[in-house]
């Protein structure tokens, strides 16, 4: 069995498969080969012109396995609550194509200056979603609460991290070491609920 992450964020596939290898295919580790976008040769551009999280992982997945696999695929983004969910699922993108996490970092920096610390809660969010070549879809949805910090704090991590501040850790998503962030992050806790649906799937 082969399984594809259909993402070419290397941050993303990096965290998807520990926890597929970690999480999901504890049970069931015999024959599965866990591939990347580039090693099946995929190079087409998706459109991810969903409203939701839930639906861009769904299309994202959904157009791997068109091709045969069974693809799995993460949406996922920052939502503020001074800003009224924003970036929500425009996240990746918020300051505009191409993608730029230092832009967007600054951009949400500058429409947060005026708002007080005791305003400025958030919280990530991951869908993961595997769609099969058959048509069966599974997704699952994690958060993680935090607050978004007036300046940077930490150099690991990507996209907003340094500015993720998680209280009970007393650290940014960018000052954590991977076996931190794996434990509490939203992705994280997306694929404990997603590998669970999906180690029922593939052992039916």
């Amino acid at each position: 069995m082969e399984i594809v992450l259909a993402s070419n964020n290397r941050h993303k596939v990096e965290e998807l498969e520990y926890f597929i290898n970690d999480m999901c295919l504890k049970r069931n580790t015999s024959g599965v080969k866990i591939l990347t976008l580039s090693d099946i040769g995929f190079t087409d551009e998706i459109i991810e012109n969903g409203t939701t999280f839930e639906e861009n992982a769904l299309i994202k997945a959904g157009t791997v396995a068109q091709k045969g696999y069974i693809a799995v695929a993460d949406d996922s983004g920052l939502c503020v609550d001074a800003l009224g969910g924003e970036p929500g699922v425009y996240s990746a993108r918020y300051a505009g194509e191409p993608c730029d996490d230092f832009k967007n970092n600054e951009l949400l920096r500058e429409k947060l200056k005026d708002v007080p610390e005791e305003k400025r809660g958030a919280h990530f969010v991951s869908v993961i979603a595997a769609v099969f070549p058959d048509g069966r879809k599974i997704t699952a949805r994690g958060e993680c609460p935090g607050k978004i910090l007036f300046d940077y704090r930490g150099n690991g991590g990507f996209g907003y991290d340094p500015l993720f501040f998680y209280e009970p850790y007393g650290k940014t998503y960018a000052q954590m070491n991977a076996e931190e962030k794996n434990a509490i992050s939203h992705r994280a806790a997306a694929m404990k609920l997603f590998c669970e649906k999906f180690a029922e799937e593939i052992e039916k």
